[in-house]
């Protein structure tokens, strides 16, 4: 009996019952504390990005160490565009500028996956 009536529901919180769904849209009764996951990942994302951008190294990353070690970086092309130049917001010096391009990474990361989410989410109904 592998039918799937017989399998138990997966509620978010834990509870009963058959119509509970996962609150992931805010409806159901999925209860207060699964409608807001997300916003406990947002959180810790930017509070990583506040405590760690400090500590980010000003030495070019591999990539473009291996170039200048082996003389071709000179080769390089600039990108098309840039969003945050170098890992900074241009007009902003020191730390604060840094933090605040890793909080803009955060949100656009963020807003990219809340709205693909919400448009496979709606691609299954």
């Amino acid at each position: 009996m592998t039918d799937s009536s017989d399998r138990p529901s997966r509620g978010g919180d834990g509870g009963e019952g058959g119509d509970g769904g996962d609150g992931g849209d805010g409806g159901g009764g999925g209860g207060r504390r699964s409608r807001y996951w997300w916003l406990v990942g947002l959180a810790i994302a930017a509070g990583t990005v506040i405590l760690l951008a400090p500590l980010a190294s000003s030495d070019p990353d591999g990539l473009e160490r291996v170039a200048g070690d082996q003389g071709f970086l000179g080769n390089a092309r600039d990108a098309l565009f840039s969003i945050i130049p170098d890992y900074t917001v241009p007009g902003i010096n020191g730390n604060l500028s840094t933090i605040l391009a890793g909080l803009i990474g955060v949100a656009l990361v963020f807003g990219i996956m809340l709205l693909l989410g919400r448009v496979l989410a709606r691609r299954k109904r």
